[in-house]
């Protein structure tokens, strides 16, 4: 069972104005086996709570605890945390010019597990990935996310997320520009790595629709840069139904 804690997280950011609060005391645990959605409006502070638990150095902790088995996250590298297996789909996946997939895929796993995998084996498990995700063989030998649709980028997050097979994975907005087909079966990879290795699951979403093929046990209202309100999947219906007016009301 892995266990990712947080607990009274502060998060600023430098803007032109000077140091803005964005995350303002954040609790939240997420254990082996959950599923967790993360839903609010543009701009409450969802993905910097991804980018804050992966290292990114725009954000500055400023408060709080992270930890992944009692170990502390913010005391790590970046690659530290991925290493202890904390993973990150992000929003929108960065081009890596020169490196292939195939490589890239197979110096992170090596990184990861501290020896290179077996070769018929990591091939065999790279093609039947590829092929449940619908991927042409051929994008292996291109290189990482450049020239890649958006649809493309987000089923190589996803095929990482199955090969790398971390504890907590942190899907940022993962089914944006996704047309039907491609959440559909970008959301099929995210239950079959959830169902072959138990991982913990953090959603970050504006949209339900996401949430109809990966049902989320526990969901949480993000309203500027707290958690508001907290509830099974009946929440996320009733969010689809409301929208989010009611707590920005309040808030103002």
């Amino acid at each position: 069972m892995a266990t990712l804690e947080i607990r009274g997280l502060t998060v600023t950011v430098d803007v032109e104005e000077g140091t803005k609060e964005i995350l303002r005391g954040v609790d939240l645990t997420v254990k082996s086996g959950e599923t967790h959605a993360i839903m609010g409006p543009n701009g409450s502070g969802k993905s910097t709570l991804a980018y804050s638990i992966a290292g990114h150095p725009k954000y500055t902790v400023t408060g709080g605890t992270v930890t992944l088995d009692g170990e502390d996250v913010l005391a790590m590298k970046v690659d530290e945390r991925a290493r202890a297996g904390l993973f990150l789909a992000m929003q929108y996946p960065v081009e890596v010019p020169g490196v292939t997939v195939s490589n890239f895929l197979r110096t992170a796993k090596t990184a990861i597990d501290g020896q290179a995998p077996k070769l018929r084996t990591w091939v065999k498990d790279v093609k039947a990935s590829m092929d449940a995700l619908r991927m042409d063989p051929a994008f292996a030998e291109r290189n990482v996310n450049e020239g890649f649709s958006g649809g493309e980028k987000k089923r190589h997050e996803i095929l990482q997320m199955e090969l790398l097979k971390p504890k907590v994975a942190i899907l940022d907005e993962t089914d944006s520009g996704l047309d039907v087909d491609a959440l559909r079966i970008v959301s099929e990879g995210v239950n079959r790595a959830k169902e072959g290795t138990d991982i913990g699951v953090l959603l970050i979403t504006h949209y339900t629709r996401i949430l109809r093929y990966i049902r989320p046990d526990f969901v949480h209202v993000f309203v500027d840069g707290k958690i508001v309100e907290e509830g099974g999947p009946e929440l996320a219906d009733r969010l689809e139904a409301e929208g989010y007016d009611r707590y920005l009301a309040t808030q103002a």
